[in-house]
């Protein structure tokens, strides 16, 4: 196997073929000596580069509360019930004052989050002076603060405080990635610390769901679970994604990986360090991909590219000229085939500047600039307002959210302006009855005492004697009612 690969070496930097090898014995004897000093070559950039860029990616440990995952259509009974969790993945040093990259499903809920450094790479614990064989030793272990996290992108932010300056990885263009190329994937699978694997760009742009606007690199470098959140690079060791799901049939790797592009991790990194969270933009259209079948129905031209579904009335591409039916070639210069590199260009925009639409209206070619304005917050964002060891009301078993104008944009309407919502159960509740609180109620009074906050909710429980009774009117599907509790 291996004189198979250096004679492939061979052929690769000399240009003789396999024919003429086989045909020369000494071209033979120089094809295997010249392969073998490539491959080692090879070999010796991969370690010069393993042992630099290793120093940057770190190990997350992440503890949270979640809600338990217990099927009750088949007799689980604890849905709903929040519980502790721990967890750890990969992440990668992009600033030197401790400024951490990682995968969001990584800190999700987190209670807790700390980061393992890298150990120092001419610390004497690292390896054993009597043997060539190396240890890793761990590095430090911080305590970490969540920056702000992207659901959309599953990306978060995380900040150290480092007594000195950490290494860093630069993030590369990711545009200029192309299928084929070798790539470098770090970070610690199934806990394993400092691991790196190898492999190439199977795809440059892979799209998972027709209808999700996020794409993909794929890579055949071996991923696992751990491996979540570290970086894939480039020959150069810079980092042109986010290690960050495989889809596969054992729960290994099976040489499908899918990482983040760099470019769009770039966004999400500088938006989250600037505001803490990211604006997405939109122009008011929703665009669709051209098929041939779509193409044919509607007598189009092409049986490619973007056609608009639908213009918002009076948003911004209305009011720039665009109608329903238009099918748009290009943005600010860049041509389109398909609806997700729409997408994808429109959210490289940032908010409140003009993006240049090519497109046409039947025969006629229209030129305009349309407005990028902020899309409305997406409704996961109110998960992150939920902290259970604060928002928890100990006897009656719930974490609570008061109704404020922020959350009440994010729900439907509800028939107060007041009130806590029930956004978890934790299973301990002192008070029960008549099927107890469910996600998603609306406690408005105790008994006949209104209430708008935790606070006044646990202070309207905690006052009720032995023998009271404890009456809730609560909103649950839009309707309201009375709900009895007793204590146990």
């Amino acid at each position: 196997m291996m004189r198979a690969v250096l004679v492939f070496f061979f052929v690769a930097v000399t240009g003789f073929s396999q024919q003429e090898l086989r045909q020369s014995e000494p071209l033979r004897i120089a094809a295997l000596a010249a392969s073998k000093d490539s491959l080692h070559e090879l070999s010796d950039s991969i370690e010069g580069l393993s042992k630099v860029v290793s120093r940057a990616v770190v190990q997350v440990f992440s503890t949270a509360y979640a809600l338990s995952d217990d099927d009750s259509e088949n007799g689980g009974t604890n849905t709903g019930l929040v519980t502790k969790q721990r967890s750890s993945g990969s992440g990668v040093v992009l600033s030197a004052d401790g400024y951490i990259l990682t995968n969001n499903h990584v800190v999700k809920n987190a209670r807790r989050v700390r980061v393992q450094l890298a150990s120092p790479p001419d610390d004497p614990a690292s390896g054993a002076a009597t043997s060539n064989v190396k240890f890793h030793a761990h590095g430090k272990l911080l305590e970490a603060t969540v920056v702000g996290v992207d659901r959309e992108a599953d990306l978060a932010v995380l900040k150290v405080q480092a007594d000195e300056s950490l290494p860093v990885l630069k993030l590369a263009d990711s545009d200029a990635l192309r299928q084929g190329q070798v790539v470098l994937a770090f970070g610690n699978p199934l806990g394993l610390q400092n691991s790196v694997s190898i492999g190439v760009i199977s795809s440059v742009g892979r799209q998972i769901k027709p209808d999700d606007p996020m794409v993909y690199i794929q890579t055949d470098a071996p991923i696992n679970p751990g491996n979540s959140g570290g970086p894939l690079l480039d020959a150069d060791g810079d980092v042109v994604g986010i290690n960050t799901f495989i889809l596969s049939q054992s729960g290994g790797s099976e040489g499908i990986g899918f990482a983040i592009p760099s470019n769009i991790v770039r966004s999400v990194y500088e938006q989250i360090r600037k505001d803490g969270h990211v604006h997405r933009g939109e122009i008011g259209v929703t665009a669709q991909s051209i098929t041939p079948e779509l193409a044919a129905g509607l007598d189009l031209k092409r049986d490619m590219g973007v056609i608009l579904g639908d213009v918002t009335p009076d948003g911004a591409a209305d009011k720039a000229g665009l109608k329903a039916g238009d099918i748009v070639v290009s943005l600010n210069g860049r041509p389109l085939s398909n609806a997700r590199e729409f997408e994808i260009g429109l959210y490289r925009i940032p908010l409140n500047q003009m993006v240049s639409v090519e497109a046409l209206r039947g025969a006629d070619k229209i030129s305009t600039q349309v407005k990028v304005e902020e899309r409305e917050d997406d409704p996961f964002r109110f998960v992150d307002l939920v902290k259970p060891d604060q928002n928890r009301v100990s006897k009656l078993g719930i974490v609570g959210v008061p109704i404020t104008q922020e959350i009440a944009k994010l729900l439907p309407e509800t028939r107060k302006p007041y009130g806590v919502i029930v956004a978890a159960r934790t299973g301990e509740a002192e008070y029960a009855g008549q099927g107890g609180l469910k996600l998603g109620d609306v406690i408005y009074s105790v008994n006949t005492t209104p209430i708008s906050t935790l606070d006044a909710l646990r202070q309207a429980v905690d006052g009720l004697k032995t023998a009271d009774p404890l009456v809730l009117q609560i909103e649950r599907d839009g309707k309201l009612m009375y709900l009895t509790l007793s204590e146990e």
